[in-house]
């Protein structure tokens, strides 16, 4: 066996693809958020029937946050955990069966009605039962254990998925249930997580490089812990009582602990980088989507409850992946840490995306053009990684913007 992580990547001679997570599932990842847009704006204006049980609405909510960003998950802790544990990463066939559950997932969602319901479920829940149980032998093995929280984070996802499935079975219109509550609750509190790690060590390291004396504060100390507590006790409530007056209280006071928090990372000082600022433009979201959810329960005529979610699905979790997966793919490649013209234009056309769905709401006259407006950008933003970074997820050497 390879002694290390380069010699195990090295050691394996088939697809180029298959040398390391990240490279299939986020190339997967982008072709299915733009593609599972597309197809979903054919459901809508009726010129395309998917053999699913769900509804359309329920179908796009399902595939982006259990279909897209598992991808991505997968893609950034196959990734990781090997840096964490030292141990090796999966490469190779074992890789590949790996995606082969994870598109078996997409398939019989897309499929459902012609199928048992308790066949899509399992075929569907096999990914994130298969990937928890590979970081769980990498942290075990590896006694790390500080990183069981990642794998609790990734649990309650996938219990989430599957409360999604049993919410559809019971006939009940799961976009609005507490399946995707769930989900994009677990969903935040590991961009939280996650991103109170890389997002000021990220900027440390920029700031340092590029000779500027700001400096962010330390991660993870104590009031980024006491503001995680906060997020996730928050969180919890809405989830369970999306329309309790309380739920709201304590989403605004999420929203207020997590600018602080953010502010403390000096992201106001890495406007010249777009592959930094992006981060904590996508982190922002989380504030703002606990801003829209709080006032959205404490003043329902305010805004709508699923406009509301969009800060936090289309915005945190769409921008902050996307700045993820362009950094790690450079990083990873060897390539230099910084963004292009190419990745800046990926970044204004997602932002641009969230804006126009959020506008929608604003302006209902114009919501069926700011509709078309944001799924062309996102289409747009997802195909266009695709295409600037698909080579370089394909094969080891090659320029990108």
């Amino acid at each position: 066996m390879a002694a290390t992580s380069s010699e195990q990547i090295r050691s394996w001679t088939g697809p180029a693809i298959l040398s390391y997570g990240f490279r299939p599932f986020f190339l997967l990842g982008a072709l299915w958020a733009a593609f599972a847009m597309v197809m979903w704006i054919f459901m809508l204006s009726g010129q395309f029937t998917l053999p699913t049980r769900f509804d359309p609405v329920s179908w796009h909510g399902h595939e982006f946050l259990f279909g897209y960003l598992s991808a991505v998950l997968a893609g950034f802790l196959l990734t990781a955990v090997p840096n964490w544990t030292g141990r090796l990463p999966l490469v190779g066939w074992p890789l590949g069966g790996l995606v082969a559950l994870w598109a078996a997932g997409r398939l019989v969602v897309a499929c459902s009605e012609v199928l048992p319901e308790t066949l899509v479920a399992l075929v569907d829940l096999s990914f994130p039962v298969v990937l928890a149980a590979v970081i769980l032998r990498e942290i075990v093995a590896g006694k790390n254990w500080n990183n069981l929280i990642v794998l609790g984070m990734l649990s309650a996802f996938a219990l989430a998925n599957l409360l999604f499935h049993l919410e559809a079975a019971w006939g009940t219109h799961a976009a609005q249930g507490m399946g995707l509550r769930f989900g994009v609750a677990a969903a935040v509190m590991m961009i939280s997580v996650v991103g109170g790690r890389i997002v000021p060590s990220f900027t440390r390291n920029w700031l340092a490089k590029s000779g500027r004396e700001a400096r962010p504060a330390p991660p993870m100390q104590g009031f980024d812990k006491a503001v995680l507590l906060v997020t996730l006790m928050g969180l919890a409530v809405w989830a369970i009582w999306p329309e309790w007056m309380i739920a709201g209280v304590m989403l605004i006071g999420v929203s207020v602990l997590q600018v602080a928090r953010l502010l403390r990372w000096q992201g106001l000082a890495t406007g010249a980088e777009p592959l930094v600022w992006v981060l904590h433009l996508g982190y922002a979201f989380i504030p703002l989507g606990a801003l829209a959810a709080g006032l959205a329960i404490v003043f329902p005529n305010a805004i709508g409850l699923g406009a509301a979610q969009h800060f936090w699905m289309a915005g945190a979790i769409g921008l902050m992946t996307l700045a993820v997966m362009t950094r790690a793919t450079l990083g990873h490649s060897g390539r230099d840490l910084h963004a292009g013209p190419a990745t800046s234009a990926i970044y204004l056309a997602l932002i641009g995306a969230v804006a126009a769905r959020l506008s929608a709401a604003v302006f209902p006259e114009a919501e069926m053009t700011l509709y078309a407006l944001s799924a062309f950008l996102w289409v747009s933003a997802f195909s266009g990684f695709a295409v600037v970074y698909g080579a370089l997820l394909m094969r080891s050497k090659h320029k990108t913007g």
